[in-house]
């Protein structure tokens, strides 16, 4: 797994192959998977974490089963744009994983992306119960959306 920056991400990949987004939590992975036109990111169930090869193992044979050809992961900037300890877990996580899979790997500035996926929660009036299981892929759609707005308003 290379990481690339998110304009050649397009590049990367072969006819028909998607997008992934990742939010990646403590407790829980994010996913969500663009469509095949990549212009539409759809969240998927989350990955509860265990340990990282069976995390690992269950991302990419999701991935696999989706057809993704590239990753866009949510990279947790601190306020003011610096990387602190959950950036640097992000970039530890996203090191290891290229150990196990060729994907080409891109951040993408994930700061306030779990309040907004909240928010959008909130107002389809989705439960506070059923907000806690949705919120990571909600917030991993809403970092691969921003990803692929970015790639289409760049006409890449």
């Amino acid at each position: 797994m290379a990481e690339i920056a998110i304009e050649d991400i397009t590049s990367a990949l072969k006819p028909g192959q998607t997008i992934a987004g990742l939010d990646l939590g403590t407790k829980t992975i994010g996913v969500a998977i663009s469509d095949r036109g990549l212009s539409l990111a759809t969240p998927r169930p989350v990955i509860k974490r265990t340990k990282f090869t069976a995390d690992a193992t269950v991302l990419l044979g999701l991935l696999a089963k989706e057809n993704a050809g590239a990753i866009v992961l949510g990279m947790p900037l601190n306020m003011d744009g610096s990387e602190g300890p959950r950036a640097q877990a992000t970039r530890a996580f996203a090191r290891n994983l290229a150990r196990m899979s060729d994907l080409p790997l891109a951040f993408w500035d994930e700061r306030l992306s779990t309040v907004a996926a909240e928010r959008s929660l909130i107002e389809q009036d989705v439960s506070r119960a059923k907000r806690a299981d949705r919120v990571d892929s909600a917030a991993a759609a809403f970092i691969l959306q921003g990803a692929l707005d970015r790639l289409y308003s760049a006409g890449i």
